[in-house]
């Protein structure tokens, strides 16, 4: 496994949060149930597992 230096994780979890909000803002516009919508819907389910996991290695800081 690779890695990462805390700065790398902190980074990354912020560029996850800011991609989390603009699915969030993009989800409104798509019709419920749609592909896209549930598309979109997974999508930011796995970058809040990406979020738990990086909270998780930062507060323990172990390198992955």
């Amino acid at each position: 496994m690779t890695n990462y230096t805390k700065e790398e994780l902190e980074e990354a979890h912020r560029a996850i949060i800011s991609t989390i909000g603009k699915c969030e803002k993009a989800m409104l516009k798509l019709k419920e149930n749609s592909a896209q919508h549930t598309l979109l819907s997974r999508r930011i389910k796995a970058f809040r597992i990406s979020v738990e996991l990086i909270e998780r290695a930062k507060a323990h800081y172990l390198p992955f």
